[in-house]
């Protein structure tokens, strides 16, 4: 299983290092980010395996970044080809699954994908 956790931080310079030498400093791998700004704040949102989930919200919390949100998500491996996120999508959708929070990993091409309704969504893709 792998998690999105979510954290707010200032928009100013530095604090998307500061995230990641945090991780790093408590040897949490991050398999993905999202990072996003506005209204003078930055959501961040990293992708962790289950097995470090709990160290990772320890040292985020431990250097003044308490967690926003986490959840269980999941991560489809794709071919790097033109319309394979409409694939992926379009077999979500059919199932009636909204999406609610997509982005990339790191190293490969994964997709992660957030939703209200992790069942469903396997179930959709497991010929995926």
């Amino acid at each position: 299983m792998a998690y999105d956790v979510t954290v707010i931080l200032d928009d100013r310079p530095g604090e998307l290092a500061r995230l990641g030498e945090v991780a790093g400093a408590a040897a949490v791998n991050l398999d993905g980010f999202a990072a996003f700004t506005g209204e003078g704040k930055g959501v961040v949102h990293v992708l962790v395996a289950d097995d470090r989930l709990e160290t990772l919200r320890d040292a985020f919390t431990d250097a003044g970044m308490p967690v926003a949100d986490e959840r269980e998500v999941f991560v489809v491996s794709v071919a790097n080809e033109p319309g394979a996120l409409g694939e992926v999508a379009r077999r979500l959708a059919d199932a009636n699954v909204n999406i609610d929070l997509a982005y990339t990993t790191f190293g490969g091409v994964r997709l992660v994908f957030g939703t209200d309704d992790v069942r469903s969504a396997r179930e959709a893709l497991d010929s995926f």
